[in-house]
Order: C-alpha cells, then sequence, then structure tokens
C-alpha cells in the first residue's frame, strides 16, 4: 500500500515534529502493521493525517484521520499533559477499530 503521511503541528511544537514523526512510525510499524496487511493490494492507497496542538492550559490536542483503500478512520484526543502519549493514545484508537472489522 501507498502510505502518506500528514503531519500538521502549531507553531508552538514545530521543535517536537521530528519525535512526532518518530511516533508515527514506531505506531505504524508496531501496533497497526498487523492491520493493515489486509489492505495491501496493488493499487492501495492510504493516508494518515495527523493534527496536533497545545491549548490554552498548555496541555495537547490532537486529531488522528486515517483513511486506507477508502475506509475512514478517526480519532481525537484533549487536554494529554505528555505528548507521546497522546499520539500513541491517538494510535491505539485506530487499531482498535480496525480490530473490530472483519
Amino acid at each position: 500500500m501507498d502510505l502518506k503521511i500528514l503531519l500538521h503541528v502549531s507553531e508552538e511544537l514545530e521543535d517536537s515534529k521530528e519525535v512526532i514523526e518518530r511516533l508515527i512510525n514506531e505506531n505504524l510499524e508496531n501496533k497497526l502493521s498487523h492491520y493493515l496487511n489486509k489492505f495491501n493490494k496493488k493499487d492501495s492507497e492510504g493516508t494518515i493525517d495527523l493534527s496536533v496542538d497545545k491549548n490554552s492550559r498548555g496541555l495537547f490536542d490532537g486529531r488522528l484521520q486515517a483513511n486506507f483503500d477508502g475506509n475512514s478512520y478517526r480519532s481525537e484526543r484533549e487536554d494529554f499533559k505528555n505528548l507521546d502519549d497522546l499520539v500513541n493514545h491517538l494510535f491505539s484508537h485506530i487499531k482498535m477499530s480496525l480490530s473490530k472489522e472483519k
């Protein structure tokens, strides 16, 4: 599958972009790789669109939109103290959605 990764971060988090990209890759390889195998067809395409911001309380908010071969999945969470936990949590919810499908 041809997978495109789109990352949107607020100016405040621009310095954390490299860390977020690493977390995306780790989650794709460790949490989702098994579930993405069913979309691994010759001409299939997918996108991972992650947006992360810091809110007015100094906590992290995030939205993850995943599209795999025409199937759409979304996870959104707010008020996380730790950026790593937010990204991992968003991917965990996508994994749960993928695991419910047959």
